[in-house]
């Protein structure tokens, strides 16, 4: 299993800097960020740091999406850092959450986004694409290059989309059983369309907190710099449930049922922990969502997810433990799981 340490691009860029060079000495492969530019600093210009103070991290979006840039200009951006560095970049892609609704604009539609991904990938391994009716080919990509796209889903729909097209699945979610209902759907559209489902690559992101004993208090403050995470993928359930219903067969109500009380959501207050828009959030779905506890419980939910079929699981660290979170996978977690 590969491991992921995701983070808000907060300035000063430095301090991310920093720490996902202290991730990739602890053991982590991946660097992954937000990408939603009004919140945030821009991400693709704080890769280049990342890249040139590492030696082998993998970098990307968690996740950018097909209407915030031009589908050309995205491309160019990941094909002119792999031709820097080596093909070390992944795009991380869905419909838009925050990057979209900040700015007053709607998610991408899927047909957009499976038009995007193909074009951005095209693009940035050297070959022709065609972006809004127009047929073009950056001539300077060297032979070689590479590009995953791994695509954010939840729903039914999404799912199929990734299993068909996509190189990877990116699932924000920890919760072994919708874990497992998810990555059949991926494979199962993986099959259907021709494609080996093992070439999908899945990907489980989530926070993880880890404490110093399973202690009441030590699990409630974990709770609390965690409990952000449920609301930020409620947004995502909020969208399911209004193209579905709430008891539809197509969505499992293991995810729907918690959002009944959620009244609204602030962006302001986007992947923060002390989120106020996340009160409705149980601890319940804290726990199963997310990874808390001390580090033999992550050891054991991980290998539950590793059997799952789960390749990578990407750290949200968007809490008060950011570092020793890092130091304790690289010393205990991942050494059990790598």
């Amino acid at each position: 299993m590969d491991f992921g340490l995701v983070l808000q691009t907060d300035p000063p860029a430095r301090l991310l800097v920093e720490r996902m060079t202290r991730a990739e000495g602890a053991g982590f492969s991946y660097g992954w960020t937000f990408d939603s530019v009004v919140l945030w600093q821009e991400p693709f210009v704080v890769y280049s740091q990342i890249l040139a103070q590492t030696e082998r991290l993998i970098v990307g979006p968690m996740v950018t999406n097909p209407a915030t840039r031009t589908w050309e200009v995205t491309a160019s951006l990941f094909a002119t850092l792999n031709d820097m560095f080596g093909n070390r970049t992944v795009c991380g892609i869905g419909r838009g959450d925050s990057a979209m609704r900040v700015a007053g604009r709607k998610p991408a539609t899927l047909d957009r986004l499976s038009r995007a991904m193909h074009a951005i990938k095209e693009l940035a391994e050297g070959r022709e694409a065609e972006v809004d009716g127009t047929a073009m080919r950056f001539p300077w990509v060297s032979e070689g290059a590479a590009l995953p796209i791994w695509m954010g889903a939840y729903g039914p729909r999404a799912l199929a989309l990734t299993g068909r097209q996509a190189d990877g699945f990116i699932l924000q979610l920890a919760d072994p059983y919708l874990t497992e209902w998810m990555v059949k759907a991926v494979r199962q559209a993986a099959v259907e369309a021709g494609r080996d489902p093992a070439e999908v690559t899945i990907c489980v992101a989530a926070p993880a907190y880890v404490t110093a004993d399973d202690s009441p208090e030590a699990l409630a403050h974990a709770r609390e710099q965690c409990r952000w995470f449920g609301g930020m993928v409620g947004n995502h359930v909020a969208d399911l449930v209004s193209h579905y219903g709430e008891h539809s067969e197509m969505v499992p109500e293991a995810l729907t049922d918690y959002i009944k009380d959620r009244q609204g959501y602030d962006y302001r207050h986007h992947g923060r922990s002390g989120n106020p828009d996340t009160a409705f959030v149980p601890d319940a779905i804290v726990d199963r969502f997310c990874l808390i506890g001390p580090v033999e419980a992550h050891i054991e939910k991980l290998e539950h997810l590793r059997s799952l079929g789960v390749d990578q699981f990407a750290v949200y660290a968007m809490h008060d433990a950011i570092e020793s979170t890092v130091d304790a996978y690289g010393k205990s977690v991942i050494p059990a799981l790598a």
